[in-house]
């Protein structure tokens, strides 16, 4: 994207009335965000839900000020920025209509061909969530995936400490600008963070954390990532906020279950309960259900590929029906497969010795 687009995009950004849905008509209508400054005001009032209180302001000089001043900010701190239409834009945050047009990174951030899963809870983690975390991320460690949170007290630091312990990619997405922490004490893991994932954020470095600001923040979390995870949540919480988000977007949730009578995990309770998420107890669970493989079980399945090629037609045959089908008898094999009962008996014979079935007991085999 190029300088006098990132401008007009920020320029887009700082118009009070002027959100991302809106801010995406606009170039969708126009074909870009300097195309937007560059029509006429009667011509974007034609445009299906854009009102004159929605534009005021659109041409004031503050606003370019503001946000070339802004863009002197990103190149001086060498803050990569994404543009919504650019390939190198989040890909499942494309998919949510609220997304913002503009995203600010900072690391090595790389989200390309990754599997991303967002985990949140409460800023009042319990020895139990903490417990929780450790387990998870060792166990879903060997599949390599990037851990996504807010950096915040509680769940989120606890389950980034844990990431970045096992050497897995964490972001830390932000509810304001990049030129600081919040909190203050994490910034102890900032170098860390950025040498293996980094920090995100949509808000201008004249942002400050305010509420409002982690609310919104929360809709990046749950739309980056392919599942979020509640470890622990009171009834009411910014994390239920992001599972509901979630649930909106269409991704999985999950949710870790505990004691009927806990205050930290009546929200996770709830949104198990109320079919919100998935129970979860441990890694396995959401591995399963998102379809995901560990490298072993991927390089077995080549192994398997390969052995197959060195197969010839008749043992290719045989191998794809006891695959399909599993332990069977020498007789229905023949009969399957449409095949001599002593050819059978001698293929399977060369295909046991090349390891690719095993013999049963009863004169049954199946495939390795």
């Amino acid at each position: 994207m190029t300088e006098p687009e990132i401008i007009a995009a920020l320029r887009l950004q700082s118009i009070p009335n002027i959100g991302d849905v809106t801010a995406k008509k606009l170039i969708s209508h126009c074909g870009s965000p300097t195309a937007v400054f560059e029509d006429k005001l009667h011509h974007l009032l034609k445009i299906d839900g854009i009102g004159k209180m929605t534009l005021k302001g659109l041409y004031d000089a503050i606003h370019l000020e503001e946000a070339q001043k802004e863009f002197e900010f990103l190149s001086k701190e060498d803050i990569t920025v994404s543009y919504f239409m650019d390939n190198d834009y989040p890909t499942r945050l494309k998919h949510c209509v609220d997304g913002p047009i503009l995203l600010f990174q900072r690391g090595n951030i790389n989200l390309q061909h990754q599997k991303v899963i967002s985990v949140v809870g409460t800023r009042n983690v319990t020895n139990y969530g903490t417990s929780f975390c450790n387990q998870f991320i060792e166990e879903i460690a060997p599949l390599n995936p990037i851990i996504v949170s807010g950096l915040a007290y509680g769940v989120d630091i606890a389950v980034q400490k844990a990431a970045m312990d096992h050497g897995l990619q964490t972001i830390a997405c932000m509810a304001h600008g990049l030129n600081q922490i919040y909190p203050k004490v994490h910034s102890k893991y900032k170098s860390k963070i950025e040498g293996n994932g980094g920090f995100m954020t949509e808000f201008w470095s004249t942002s400050q954390p305010n509420r409002e600001n982690f609310l919104k923040r929360n809709r990046i979390i749950a739309g980056i990532s392919e599942a979020t995870i509640v470890i622990e949540s009171a009834e009411k919480g910014g994390s239920l906020v992001t599972a509901d988000l979630a649930h909106g977007y269409h991704r999985e949730v999950f949710a870790v279950p505990g004691r009927a009578t806990d205050k930290w995990s009546k929200g996770c309770n709830d949104l198990i309960k109320y079919q919100k998420a998935h129970l979860l107890t441990s890694a396995a669970e959401l591995i399963y259900l998102l379809g995901w493989e560990i490298e072993e079980e991927k390089q077995e399945k080549a192994v398997q590929k390969q052995l197959f090629i060195e197969l010839d037609e008749t043992e290719q045959s045989i191998y794809s029906y006891l695959q399909l089908n599993g332990k069977q008898l020498l007789d229905t094999v023949a009969l399957e497969c449409n095949l001599p009962i002593f050819k059978v008996s001698s293929t399977l014979l060369n295909m046991e010795m090349k390891g690719v079935i095993r013999p049963l007991p009863g004169k049954l085999f199946e495939a390795v």
